[in-house]
């Protein structure tokens, strides 16, 4: 199991296994993680060693006796603003212990200012080998960390929590997903919600009756393409009814293709056409 020892724990290179993804976790409330990575697909993403997972304590990379990490803001206002130095610091070592293996990194500060979180985020995200996590808190952090170490900043949505450990949580189980042999099946996370664009369809399993409800014929009948397009239309239907904000998306992106592809295809007319003349122009001045 997780311990909390293990999660404080920062590895020593030795301990790092090439094309293994590795996540450092930045935060001052520590043993709010342990629970969460040690449990379920990400504990055994870890067992497996396709995922590394660090979390290290902020206080640590302080230097005076009561540990600060925030302060008042400049210009006033209330609460108080993270420091600039523990976090360049904690980013600075934790690059630094990482330099005898030929990874990619990248720094994510959580933030409510920050990209939306989607599938293509996790995606992306999810094919970088090393990926440190900053876990904002009070009323923010100093803008010099975003400027200094910060390559991204990710949003869970638009509401406001007390700090960027859940949102972490959120990020690194859903990037989790996309690395490979982290998930089972191949195909598990082509037909989630939001894969395709749309919201995932019913899923129902054993019994057939439950309290009344059955499930949909169409579910028993055995022919695969027959459930495909019932599937297909239950995802059309609940999004539209659900997320209809998620089908004007589909619209614009399908209408920028389209005229991009028409673009595409009067350019590739016209120079076509300009060929055509060229090859007259040199057959009359050959007949000449």
């Amino acid at each position: 199991m997780w311990s909390h020892s293990q999660a404080l724990r920062t590895p020593k290179n030795s301990e790092l296994h090439i094309g293994m993804m590795r996540i450092d976790v930045i935060t001052i409330f520590p043993e709010m993680f342990p629970p969460v990575l040690g449990a379920s697909i990400i504990k055994r993403a870890q067992e497996q060693r396709l995922l590394q997972v660090e979390v290290h304590n902020l206080r640590d990379y302080t230097h005076d006796k009561r540990r600060t990490v925030d302060d008042r803001p400049y210009g006033g206002g209330p609460g108080m603003v993270m420091k600039p130095e523990p976090i360049f610091e904690a980013v600075e070592a934790i690059a630094a212990s990482c330099q005898t293996h030929p990874r990619t990194c990248r720094t994510v500060l959580l933030s409510p200012q920050g990209q939306p979180l989607s599938t293509a985020v996790a995606q992306q995200l999810a094919t970088v080998q090393h990926l440190m996590v900053i876990c904002g808190h009070y009323e923010g952090i100093d803008e010099r960390v975003r400027l200094g170490v910060v390559d991204q900043a990710i949003s869970i949505g638009d509401y406001v929590l007390t700090g960027g450990e859940l949102p972490a949580m959120v990020l690194i189980d859903c990037l989790a997903r996309f690395i490979p042999g982290v998930i089972g099946h191949a195909h598990a996370t082509e037909e989630e919600s939001f894969a395709s664009g749309w919201l995932e369809y019913p899923q129902y399993t054993r019994p057939p009756v439950f309290r009344g409800m059955a499930v949909p014929d169409v579910l028993l009948c055995g022919d695969h393409q027959r459930i495909a397009r019932w599937r297909t239309r239950q995802s059309v239907s609940r999004t539209i009814a659900s997320r209809p904000d998620l089908v004007t998306g589909r619209r614009a992106a399908k209408g920028a293709s389209t005229r991009s592809a028409a673009r595409n295809g009067r350019a590739r007319t016209v120079s076509q056409r300009q060929r055509v003349e060229a090859s007259r122009r040199q057959s009359r001045v050959a007949t000449r």
